[in-house]
């Protein structure tokens, strides 16, 4: 490296260490990487075998990849596992079947990483009508238009949702923005991309090599955006997704961070300014660059102390890049990823942004508010001692609080039905039949407590108007013992569940018990509350055991499975709207159903609760009321407020109920309770 001079090797590699560690704290160690892979990996298989769907949707991006960076986008992607898209005739008679639709991927008349999509066989059913919808004639065959799959598919998930590029974006969680890519798959590795399987000498290895070509490609509907042929409304771009997820899962964790700090780079310094550069490079620029620079063998050794050289290579090579225009893409290089976009004045003005960072050195990382005080840290006392162990950098309590995180975060497999339910139960199973991680241990764990509070409702439902005494009186104990159960290894918080079932079966004092009992367990000082975390918890226990013990999480009540009859309005309000769950704070759902038990023994005690539950609303600050869940917790409390008959308040919480971000969907029933005080 010619800029690092000898005589100050020892201070680079400190400050090469240094910046290693901080990067380990902003992006992730190793460790809190393969979980938050692993806990995707594990959650996509639950749900596709539980559904088992004809309708695949993974999550992609960098989400999958392991970043959980502040403000990076959530992006998804699916497609229907019934269409089979070949390269060339002779690969259909191994595909064909009567319920299997056949595309041929046209590219000769497409430029590179493009192709038309001719239809060949058809079948029925939804996405079958919206195939036939997108086609279009062209020299007597018909080909799937990319613009109208786009138009037919992208159906508005959420409120205010647009078209980005191929994909349908808007905002989920009330401050995560997404991208769903509905596409088509190919098992079939690209002609055009046989070359990359050529260059693999020494990255990747050749096990990785065959298992991305053995699962072949994607389709997104987006043309070249130069109309080459006049036929940018017809193509598709073939996207190679899943095999750039495999190939930053062989990534080392130094190569990682450095493809971490690119992206940071990239968002908090070059495109910081709004101008024409802006946007004109994006994060997958940035993962291309890294691909390069590891496969052509540009860094000799990827190491914590030779941390920012990984990074100065791949700068110089963007550097070259910009200045020449070319972009090659990772997988078929003559697709030049810049060709529409880097060019003319732009260009220009992007490299001289680009080379002014260069003539500056490392000194521009100084840029980056996220990291600059890493490399402040070192210049200002470069005698402290660091240490680069991946796993001691962060305490075993920091992976217990990601796994938790990452578990909790994504504990939405679908438990719709009592089927579902049922089938994943079998699953759960099979899984302890077999070896599994101690991630997987608490996954599991944690659906066996979902699925058998969900079947214990609904049993409860199934069950509750006949006219045979035997049988509710057998579901009955049945859903019982369920709950029971999942509350004995589940979380402090799935003892809310049995409250929830007593106060619903009229059994008050046994609710009241559980609600005094969950109390008790809520004031340990090691109390973990989904993002919040007092000290460190239970020692040296196993995290199977820490979950049950310190854990607690919302309230979640699956929409169509009816949990409790004061809320039922909110539930049938949420489901007319696509929202599938109704999420209550912890300490919100136990003083409502404290406040609903007292109400038929002790009304000075239901007032008491009453008056908790409305401090706990109006004055929380986001430590136990999440504000994406503020919506149903002023109706809550506007649903107690209406049953005293204090009319005026409870008028003013549902007002507020409205006036917070509609994450449940529930205006419609908040409007109706409303309408029903009859105040003027």
């Amino acid at each position: 490296m010619d800029f690092f001079s000898r005589n100050r090797e020892i201070g680079f590699q400190h400050l090469c260490e240094s910046l290693f560690v901080g990067l380990c704290h902003v992006v992730g160690t190793s460790k809190q990487v393969a979980i938050r892979r692993e806990t995707v990996t594990t959650m996509e298989m639950l749900e596709r075998r539980v559904k088992d769907d004809d309708y695949i949707v993974v999550l992609s991006g960098s989400r999958r990849e392991g970043f959980r960076l502040k403000g990076s986008d959530c992006d998804f992607m699916g497609w229907p596992n019934n269409y089979c898209i070949i390269w060339d005739m002779s690969q259909s008679e191994y595909n064909y079947t009567e319920n299997k639709t056949l595309i041929l991927s046209d590219s000769s008349e497409s430029p590179p990483g493009f192709t038309l999509l001719e239809l060949l066989t058809s079948t029925t059913g939804r996405i079958a009508r919206i195939v036939q919808l997108s086609c279009v004639p062209m020299n007597d065959r018909l080909y799937i238009s990319s613009s109208l799959y786009r138009r037919h598919t992208q159906i508005r998930h959420f409120p205010g949702s647009t078209e980005h590029g191929p994909c349908e974006s808007g905002e989920v969680l009330g401050r995560m923005e997404y991208d769903f890519a509905f596409c088509f798959a190919s098992f079939f590795w690209p002609p055009l991309a046989s070359s990359w399987i050529d260059r693999c000498h020494s990255w990747p290895n050749r096990e990785v090599v065959d298992d991305i070509v053995r699962n072949g490609c994607h389709f997104v509907p987006i043309g070249h955006p130069l109309g080459v042929h006049g036929h940018e409304h017809k193509e598709w771009r073939i996207s190679f997704s899943l095999a750039e997820h495999k190939l930053v899962d062989t990534m080392n964790h130094c190569q990682f961070l450095t493809y971490g700090l690119l992206k940071i780079f990239l968002k908090e310094v070059i495109n910081q300014e709004l101008d024409e550069t802006n946007k004109l490079l994006c994060s997958y620029h940035m993962k291309t660059v890294v691909f390069w620079v590891i496969q052509q063998n540009a860094v000799l050794l990827w190491c914590p102390q030779n941390f920012l050289v990984g990074f100065w290579v791949c700068f110089k090579l963007l550097l070259k890049w910009v200045y020449e225009g070319v972009c090659p893409n990772f997988f078929i290089p003559r697709n030049n990823m810049f060709l529409s976009k880097v060019h003319g004045s732009a260009q220009r003005s992007l490299f001289q942004k680009l080379h002014g960072l260069y003539e500056k050195g490392l000194v521009c990382l100084l840029h980056s508010p996220s990291i600059r005080s890493y490399i402040t840290g070192v210049l200002y006392n470069p005698s402290v001692s660091i240490c680069t162990d991946k796993d001691s950098i962060m305490s075993e309590y920091d992976f217990n609080v990601e796994l938790y995180s990452e578990v909790f975060r994504n504990d939405s497999v679908t438990t719709m039905t009592l089927d579902h339910c049922i089938k994943l139960l079998h699953i759960i199973v099979q899984m302890i039949g077999s070896p599994l991680t101690q991630n997987q241990v608490v996954i599991v764990q944690r659906f066996t407590t979902i699925a058998l509070q969900s079947i214990a409702f609904t049993l409860h439902i199934m069950y509750n108007n006949t006219s045979l005494n035997k049988q509710m009186y057998m579901s009955d104990r049945m859903s019982s013992n369920m709950l029971k159960l999942a509350a004995r290894f589940g979380c402090i918080s799935d003892m809310m569940y049995n409250a929830l079932y007593f106060y619903k079966t009229s059994r008050l004092k046994e609710a009241l018990f559980v609600i005094e009992l969950t109390k008790v367990r809520l004031a340990q000082p090691e109390l973990m509350y989904r993002r919040h975390e007092d000290t460190e918890a239970v020692g040296e226990q196993s995290l199977s055991i820490k979950m049950r013990h310190v854990m607690t999480l919302v309230i979640t009540l699956v929409n169509n499975i009816c949990y409790i009859n004061e809320l039922l309005p909110e539930q049938q309000s949420a489901l007319q709207n696509n929202s599938f769950r109704l999420h209550i704070p912890l300490f919100v759902a136990l003083h409502f159903v404290q406040f609903l038990c007292y109400r038929h023994i002790d009304t000075t005690l239901a007032q008491t609760a009453l008056e908790e539950l409305q401090v706990l609303v109006q004055y929380d600050q986001g430590l136990y009321v999440d504000h994406l869940y503020r919506d149903i917790s002023w109706e809550i409390l506007g649903i107690c407020q209406q049953m005293t008959g204090n009319l005026q308040a409870a008028l003013h919480s549902f007002q507020h109920s409205l006036t917070q971000y509609p994450f449940h969907g529930i205006q419609s029933a908040t409007q109706m309770r409303i309408h029903d005080l009859h105040i003027t």
